[in-house]
């Protein structure tokens, strides 16, 4: 890997693609958090920064074996890091597309779930209006969403911040409750392994736009600005869950309870507004990517229209994550990320913290001494 200068700037949005990407709309509904950290106390908030920083050196240890190769798809990174038993790949391509599904499930019965709460509706019509709704924009409208998605993630992330320092302020018994003792710590660090695994979904996005930067020294810098970021608004987030937990109990949209209780009745209208959006649009971006990745297997092969494809298509993954999603958002969140997560440790987060970081610093030093040697000869 040849080095070059890379701007700062370049840097700072590769980490902030990471950001993004973690604090969707998913993580702005609380149910996140409230499933994995909450219920922990104290150790719940160690959770949470170990949690960001396994994701951050498992994403840097990604990227750098992804520039050091000059590789251009994450199945040929998985080759790589898997050699030489190549066909192991196709373990991270079942993570990948359970966990698409999973995703796309866990949009529409959050933005299902909004509706149900903000107007009453019935939650399994919500479900199917919103599946409707997002069928439609895919086939017709996917290029607007995508443009507006940054734009409505970084809204609810504002928003969401701003929840988070008023609950925090506003909030009771938070002393008392991050009293708990170490009981926690085993069942913490397991959490955040999960955590960190599932939220591995997001590495084919990462590496590819990491290809900007040359070495490890800028991947590392990415990451670490990732990680103050990630950790931030997550631990924020934690700490206003634990001092409201008593007012939303089990609720599948612990922010938005939190936020009523709070008599702050502007705020609830542009969160709901906000939240509605970026489920939609993350729904609608994630199954267009789906869409992309399938179009062309041999089942539609005899199908010429390409419209015709992206509505097969479309319509499959929308009406299996539909069935997914009568689930509820608490146990996808639970349980879907959850087992993807578990097997996220074992193929991903594990294989890259040890052979992956053996593989990289073999290949920088044979780099630095294939350099040596030219420079001698010169």
């Amino acid at each position: 890997m040849k080095a070059q200068k890379v701007g700062k700037m370049a840097i700072f949005s590769v980490g902030a693609v990471l950001f993004s990407a973690h604090a969707g709309g998913g993580f702005a509904t609380g149910n996140q958090a409230n499933t994995y950290y909450v219920g922990l106390g104290w150790t719940g908030i160690v959770s949470a920064i170990i949690a960001m920083l396994l994701l951050i050196l498992t994403m840097r240890e990604a990227m750098v074996m992804y520039n050091q190769k000059n590789l251009t798809s994450a199945k040929e990174l998985f080759e790589n890091l898997y050699h030489p038993f190549d066909k192991l790949e196709i373990l991270f391509e079942i993570f990948f597309n359970i966990m698409v599904l999973m995703a796309v499930a866990a949009a529409i019965s959050g933005a299902a779930s909004a509706l149900q709460q903000y107007f009453g509706f019935n939650y399994y019509a919500c479900v199917v209006a919103v599946g409707i709704v997002v069928l439609c924009l895919t086939i017709f409208g996917a290029s607007v969403v995508r443009m507006a998605s940054t734009y409505m993630g970084m809204a609810i992330l504002v928003t969401a911040i701003v929840i988070y320092g008023m609950g925090i302020m506003k909030g009771q018994n938070i002393g008392a409750i991050l009293a708990n003792g170490f009981m926690n710590m085993p069942k913490a660090i397991l959490n955040a392994f999960t955590y960190a695994g599932f939220q591995c979904v997001t590495l084919p996005t990462i590496v590819a736009c990491g290809a900007i930067l040359p070495d490890r020294k800028s991947c590392s810098k990415a990451m670490w600005i990732s990680f103050v970021m990630n950790a931030i608004a997550l631990v924020l987030s934690v700490l206003m869950l634990i001092s409201w937990k008593g007012v939303y109990g089990e609720i599948t949209l612990p922010t938005l309870t939190s936020l009523n209780a709070m008599n702050a009745n502007w705020m609830v209208v542009v969160y709901g507004i906000c939240l509605l959006l970026c489920l939609i649009s993350t729904a609608v971006t994630t199954t267009f990517g789906f869409v992309a990745r399938f179009e062309n297997i041999r089942v539609l092969k005899n199908v010429e229209n390409p419209v015709k494809k992206r509505i097969i298509v479309s319509a499959f993954i929308i009406v299996v994550s539909m069935t997914i999603s009568m689930a509820g958002l608490t146990n996808i969140i639970k349980y879907g990320y959850g087992y993807c997560g578990y097997l996220a440790i074992a193929i991903i987060i594990i294989p890259f913290l040890t052979v992956g970081v053996y593989k990289n610093y073999h290949t920088e030093n044979v780099e630095v001494k294939e350099g040596v040697e030219v420079y001698e000869n010169n």
